[in-house]
């Protein structure tokens, strides 16, 4: 058992000041004032933040990039680059390379991620059309393989498979069934790239059919003012969109139109895209610059929020907490902090500063220090 004591709480909802019970990898009990049982651990929260840990929706966990050949691949995510980052939730994927990297290895690392202490799931598919599985169709994937709940596909971009709306809506029906049978989420992460047709597609496959709005999932939807528009369009209807957070101004811009058109701030979620590859093309379409996404964005976004946009801290919270856990329909398992939840916590200090992990009720990081680290991390 672990207790903190005397932590102002953040559920992401304000609590004010609690004692906060783990055990088991559950949240027992949350209280003005509880018990040090014989044989607890005692963590003195006082003049600490405690916060949900969050849930990184988007990670290249087994590498991204790759599109300026071999060498630059982008490497696995390492598990205390994940709990420097606060995240104690991670959904791992495939991105523009579904040939040299396949799910199975997907779904490896997701498994290594999990008997290292952390929650991990995944999703099937790539960029790519058809879409690569372990068992040879999405459904059976996303039916028998416990880590998998849902689907990657790219559209609007230059690299995605171009495929019709009347495939759309086969996949969307699909991925939706394979996810009602079998208690998941069901959904189709939608890589957003920046060409014309932006959500179109999407728009058009709602039209024509009765597959609910939260089968579609786009993200990077920040990258072009026509996927925002687009986008801000989409949450209005009741979807749920992704930022990838990365670039602070970007961002913040992104939520200020949402608050212009009124958005509703629950349908915004936010992601690192960590370990993926960014990559900047000319107007022949050359690759000109690459790089490496960082797994820790969504904390640093979420304090810069706070601190220079002057956000109150439970709305910032809630895009890499409980939208997020709703959006994938882990709540209240996973994005909150109440009794029965899983015992993920963070504690900051007034400044935000993030100084504790504790995922599945077990301290990963402490007084800023990493104390779990990857079986072969030094």
């Amino acid at each position: 058992m672990l207790l903190i004591k005397n932590a102002t709480v953040y559920a992401p909802e304000r609590l004010g000041k609690k004692d906060i019970l783990l055990a088991g990898g559950k949240i027992e009990r949350i209280a003005d004032r509880l018990p040090e049982y014989e044989g607890c651990q005692v963590l003195d929260g006082t003049g600490r933040i405690a916060v949900p840990g969050f849930i990184d929706r988007h990670v290249h966990v087994t590498g991204g990039g790759g599109e300026g050949s071999f060498h630059t691949q982008a490497p696995p995510v390492k598990l205390s680059s994940l709990l420097a980052g606060g995240v104690t939730t991670v959904i791992g994927l495939l991105g523009t390379d579904g040939y040299s990297r396949s799910v199975e290895n997907l779904v490896a690392k997701i498994k290594a991620l999990k008997e290292e202490g952390i929650s991990a799931y995944c999703i099937c598919g790539a960029y790519g059309y058809p879409s690569p599985t372990i068992t040879g169709s999405i459904s059976k994937d996303i039916l028998f393989i416990d880590e998998i709940i849902g689907l990657k596909l790219a559209i609007s971009d230059h690299r995605a498979p171009n495929i019709s709306v009347a495939e759309l809506i086969r996949l969307g029906s699909d991925v939706r069934t394979a996810g009602m049978l079998s208690g998941k989420a069901g959904f189709v992460c939608l890589h957003m790239g920046d060409d014309k047709r932006g959500l179109e597609p999407v728009f058009e496959a709602l039209s024509q059919t009765s597959i609910p709005i939260k089968t579609f999932q786009p993200t990077h939807v920040a990258r072009s003012a026509k996927i925002q528009s687009d986008a801000m369009r989409f949450a209005k209807m009741g979807g749920t969109i992704d930022i990838t957070c990365g670039d602070f101004d970007e961002v913040a811009g992104a939520l200020a139109q949402a608050r212009r058109e009124e958005v509703p701030m629950k349908r915004i979620t936010f992601s690192s895209d960590g370990q993926g590859s960014w990559s900047n093309y000319d107007d022949a379409g050359n690759l000109t610059e690459m790089g490496v996404s960082d797994v820790n964005t969504i904390y640093q976004q979420i304090v810069y929020e706070v601190q220079e946009e002057k956000m109150e801290l439970e709305r910032a919270l809630a895009f890499g907490t409980s939208n997020v856990a709703r959006a994938l329909e882990l709540y209240p398992k996973k994005g909150a902090l109440r009794e029965g939840s899983d015992a993920d916590v963070l504690l900051m200090d007034e400044g935000l500063k993030l100084e504790t992990v504790i995922a599945n009720g077990v301290v990963m990081m402490q007084a800023g220090k990493i104390i779990k680290k990857g079986t072969y991390e030094k």
